[in-house]
């Protein structure tokens, strides 16, 4: 169980850079974007760390609220663990409250899977992140389903969400944001019987 004073680490995972911004493997951006739209603040460059980072509450007002740190590597996404490991130690964070925002292919677009710990599944920004850290942390895996035909999953997570996908990109970005508000205020179990879909 974790520490209830010790601040939550939320950290969208994705690659750096304007050329990147619109990718499937970039909504872990997307949704610590919104998130910090939800606070109120802006992203600023760590002093610690290679990462944009803005400190703020989520949930109700007042003490119920949990400080949160929201986080955006800017190294590339197979480097993302040096980052947030730098992160976890400035802040304080125990690595049960860190939470990955990441595209996950063995879900279909859309669709939402919160866990703690597990495997990798191929993913290199939480391969470098259990690499750095153990695997103990939290997961709010966003789907984005399997390539199409031949196209290689290298070419296909960096490529941008497609016309029909963006038509419901918003809600299901909202929904992901508020699957990490109710993880960090409600707990695991109760994110999970409300978003896992």
């Amino acid at each position: 169980m974790s520490d209830a004073n010790a601040p939550w680490l939320v950290v969208g995972l994705g690659n750096p850079g304007p050329g990147y911004a619109a990718n499937r493997h970039n909504v872990g951006f997307m949704v610590a974007d919104l998130l910090a739209e939800r606070v109120g603040g802006s992203f600023k460059r760590a002093q610690k760390a290679q990462a944009q980072v803005l400190e703020g509450r989520v949930g109700p007002p007042g003490p119920a609220g949990r400080r949160v740190v929201l986080a955006k590597p800017l190294s590339y996404m197979n480097l993302s663990g040096g980052p947030v490991t730098a992160l976890r130690d400035f802040y304080k964070v125990p690595t049960a409250n860190i939470v990955a925002i990441h595209d996950e292919l063995d879900i279909d677009y859309g669709m939402l899977r919160l866990k703690l710990g597990g495997g990798d599944n191929g993913h290199n920004g939480l391969k470098s992140m259990t690499k750095a850290m153990g695997p103990d942390y939290h997961r709010v895996r966003f789907g984005i389903g399997r390539p199409p035909g031949r196209l290689q999953v290298a070419d296909f997570v960096l490529k941008d969400f497609s016309s029909v996908e963006r038509k419901e990109l918003g809600y299901f970005v909202d929904r992901a944001a508020d699957s990490v508000e109710c993880l960090v205020t409600e707990g695991l179990e109760r994110a999970q019987s409300t978003y896992n879909s």
